[in-house]
Parts: structure tokens; sequence; C-alpha cells
């Protein structure tokens, strides 16, 4: 699998969501569905952070070059970022919407709305895992925040399905002309996870963006360059993500009597084992340092 396949598949994505969102809005334009249209607004909220998120791909994509040597890979954290704060939006504006339908007596939404979110439901759980297949095979935060939109696209639809069903069934069956609001319940009920999704986005990407150290990653390359033979000690060791790679800043100590030739071999010789055993990491910078003999205090004599 290569990056031109995390780039289809958000195409494939983004084609889906324009479709389901076209679908689910007119489903409840005319079925006179609150969660259905709402849930379509939160569908057009994948469509536009799809786009973001190819565009994205296709910019962290390009190799570093001299006005950016660590490459552009942050542009995944932007979009993530982005699509995050597009989540937010779509939330408040579904409660807005929800709360101004409860205001408003209506008849509840038609029955064939039911068949409409079920074949959402199923094409979006659909959309996430194939999506996110590829997002784990490159540890992209792009393409998992495109997967987990269909994820949420689909978990709003299935709040839409119960809200729907209890609007059109529950009425009747238990004699209650106000569980027609259950179709709006719904909508506001999908908001709070859609923001929980943002939050999950949201997150990871700040910590790229501010270079948060990955003390786990940190820890990999530790051991890995203290395997090299020649290596005392790692004094510092610094792990950031960018895109779908991270960059490593170490500090390492070696013999001191050792000539600088020998100890820029060592140096070589640790990257390249990095880079080996450590798929992940894309660019590692070291700098040699000589080791710090402990010398023993001596005993005074006592009087």
């Amino acid at each position: 699998m290569s990056r031109s396949t995390l780039q289809r598949n958000t195409i494939v994505g983004l084609i889906a969501s324009i479709v389901l969102a076209v679908v689910k809005l007119s489903a409840g334009l005319v079925g006179q569905s609150s969660a259905l249209v709402a849930d379509a607004v939160e569908s057009l909220a994948d469509t536009i952070g799809s786009i973001l998120v190819w565009q994205a791909l296709r910019v962290a994509s390009k190799p570093p070059d001299a006005s950016h040597p660590y490459g552009y890979g942050k542009a995944e954290a932007v979009a993530a970022l982005a699509v995050g704060g597009l989540l937010v939006a779509a939330a408040v504006l579904i409660v807005g919407e929800a709360f101004h339908e409860i205001l408003i007596p209506h008849a509840p939404p038609a029955p064939w709305t039911l068949i409409v979110l079920v074949t959402v439901i199923a094409v979006k759980e659909l959309l996430f895992r194939f999506v996110m297949h590829g997002a784990d095979e490159f540890q992209s935060d792009a393409a998992r925040a495109d997967a987990w939109h269909h994820r949420s696209d689909a978990i709003t639809s299935a709040a839409a399905l119960i809200g729907v069903s209890v609007a059109i069934w529950g009425r009747v069956l238990f004699n209650l002309p106000e569980l027609v609001l259950a179709d709006e319940v719904a909508a506001i009920l999908a908001s709070g996870i859609i923001l929980i999704t943002a939050v999950r986005m949201i997150r990871p990407a700040l910590f790229e963006l501010l270079d948060a150290v990955s003390h786990e990653m940190a820890d990999k390359v530790m051991q890995v360059a203290m395997s090299v033979d020649g290596v005392r000690h790692v004094e510092k060791v610094f792990v950031r993500k960018s895109g779908s790679g991270f960059h490593v800043d170490m500090h390492l100590q070696v013999d001191p009597e050792l000539t600088v030739r020998v100890g820029h071999a060592i140096a070589g010789k640790v990257k390249a084992t990095i880079k080996s055993e450590v798929a992940a990491v894309t660019g590692v910078l070291i700098h040699i340092e000589p080791a710090q003999e402990i010398i023993p205090v001596p005993t005074l004599p006592q009087p």
C-alpha cells in the first residue's frame, strides 16, 4: 500500500459523503425529520473535511526542500485540526436547529425515512473501516480524522434512527403525542457524540503542531541506539511527530579518546540502525559528546 492509497481512500469517502449528504437532506426535508436534516448537516461537514484531508495528504506527500527541510508532514495535523473545528461547528448548528423545532408543533417524520437511515449507517460504517485500515498502515492523523468522521456520521445516523422510530411509532403505541419530539432529542444527543469525536481529532493534532514529545517512540529509539557498539550513553533524545513520520534529535556519549572520524562513524551507524528497525522514523539528527568519566573523590584520612 502506498501513500497514494490514502488519497484514493479519501476521494472515495468524499464522493460517498456528498451522495449521502444529498440523500439525507432530501429525505429529511421531504419526510419532515429534524434528526435526518441534522444528520445531513453533519455529512456536509464530513464532505468539507474530506476535501481538507485530501489536500493535506497531497501536500504532506511532497519531499523536503530548501524552505521546508523537515518536509510538509504537519499539513496532516492542520487538516485534522480543521476537521475537528468543523465538527464542533456542525454540533452547535444541530443543537440550535433542534431547539428551534422543539418550539414549533409538527407532525412525525415519514416512516420511509427509517429505510434511508439504515442504509446510511451501513455505508458509513463500511467507509470507516475502509479508510481506517489505510490510516493505521501509515500512522496518518489526517486519515484517522477522515475515518472517524465517517464513524461519527454512522453514530449520528443511528441516533437519528432511534429518535425517528420513537417519534413515528412511540406516539401510536403509547398514546403520547409528546414523543414526536424524540426526533429533535436524538439530534441533540448526536451533537454530543460529534463533539466527543471532534476532541479526539483536535487533541493529537495540537500535540503534533506544538511538537509534543512522543515518549513511547523516544524509549524505543533509545533502546535501539544503546544496542549499537561504541555508544556508552544516550544523554538526550527528543522525538516529535510530523505527518506519518517521526523526527529524532539525540545526544550520544562515546569514548572521549576516539577520533572525530570514528565518532562520526558511530553516529552514522546509530542513524542507519534506527531507521532500519523503527520504520516510522523519517529523520535522525545526532550530536556526539565525550562520555563523562566519574572520578572518585579521595577519602581524607581521619585525624
